[in-house]
């Protein structure tokens, strides 16, 4: 029995020694492949950033190449399309509708249907570009009123209405132009009545005047003015309405649902405007010897406005494009209340006006 644990002693030593050794070995063999993946690894690395520069470098020469090739081929086609023949090709497949006009109205609101049923009323063959149809212009939205020193309901002068609204621009505003606007306003409504526009009416048959912020008697002195000719809560509505009958009447040519894309320029002179007809696709080429643009501002510049969404200032690019000086950009007419985000107006009325 002794001799038995005798013998079974050095067993187990050689047991933990070979244990020990396997374990020796294990780590060993573990370093070494740690080691192998490291080098491995790197080789990877540099294999690859090796192509990828010799790839990149390709790629350079590529563009070169393409860049060169394409050179050749615009000089190609240049050539190509400078023969009498291959032009007319070009017209057949994009046919450019021409129109001729002794005047060019761009925009079908307030301003633009104002200028294009003046002229048209003085024997000028007219025509009006519009991407709307014109009683959906943004001047459907103004509701309040026209202000004009009609003195229907108090005592008025135009120099007041001069001074209110030269005070409204806190003094920036081009005083010679409201001076003029001003003076002429009575007229213009007067103008508008005999056009037809439905004016609220006094008792005693008079355009109705209403009172709103910013009007004032006597140079600020003397109290509040009543000096807004409306025409209940819709005059932009009704003056739409007015002045498109009128333009009609007067066999203006409208273009409804054309978008201007630019003026055409000659030696620095307009000579006509470019428009898209957005049903078919067709490109019309208006010549006149007078462009007007009517096309409103750019509100929807920003996020958050109380402007229509077609409120996108496209005459102002066109004149910008076409090198045409642009002046008091950074003065933006907007409602000064409304609902933020989603561009609802609250009239004046909620603000105590």
């Amino acid at each position: 029995h002794g001799a038995r644990e005798g013998r079974g002693r050095p067993r187990r030593e050689r047991e933990r020694e070979g244990e020990g050794e396997r374990r020796r070995r294990t780590r060993h063999r573990r370093g070494l492949s740690r080691y192998r993946i490291a080098y491995r690894v790197s080789l990877v690395c540099f294999v690859f950033f090796f192509f990828e520069e010799k790839e990149m470098l390709s790629l350079w020469r590529g563009g070169l190449r393409e860049v060169v090739e394409r050179a050749a081929v615009c000089a190609q086609t240049k050539r190509l399309f400078s023969s009498s023949s291959a032009s007319e090709k070009l017209k057949e497949s994009y046919p450019v509708i021409d129109h001729q006009y002794d005047a060019i109205v761009v925009g079908a609101g307030g301003a633009g249907l104002r200028a294009a049923f003046g002229l048209s009323s003085a024997g000028f063959n007219t025509a009006c570009i519009t991407k709307l149809f014109p009683t959906r212009s943004h001047t459907v939205a103004a509701q309040g009123g026209i202000n004009a020193a009609l003195a229907n309901m108090t005592e008025d002068d135009w120099r007041w209405h001069a001074y209110d609204t030269i005070k409204g621009s806190d003094w920036l505003g081009d005083q010679d132009a409201i001076q003029y606007m001003c003076r002429e306003a009575p007229n213009a409504v007067i103008e508008l009545e005999n056009a037809g526009l439905p004016f609220s009416r006094t008792e005693d048959g008079k355009i109705y005047q209403r009172a709103f912020g910013g009007q004032s008697l006597d140079f600020g002195k003397g109290g509040q003015a009543y000096r807004c000719a409306c025409a209940a809560d819709r005059t932009g509505h009704a003056m739409l309405h007015t002045l498109y009958g009128q333009s009609m009447k007067h066999d203006t040519k409208f273009f409804v649902e054309y978008f201007a894309l630019d003026l055409i320029m000659d030696n620095g002179e307009c000579k006509g405007v470019m428009a898209l007809c957005m049903e078919d696709g067709t490109l019309h080429r208006f010549q006149a010897h007078q462009t007007i643009l009517a096309t409103g501002g750019y509100g929807r510049a920003w996020f958050s406005a109380t402007s229509a969404h077609t409120c996108t200032g496209d005459g102002g690019a066109m004149a910008a494009r076409a090198g045409i000086p642009l002046q008091d950009l950074e003065f933006v007419q907007f409602h000064p209340t409304g609902i933020y985000g989603s561009g609802c107006l609250l009239p004046e009325g909620r603000r105590g006006g």
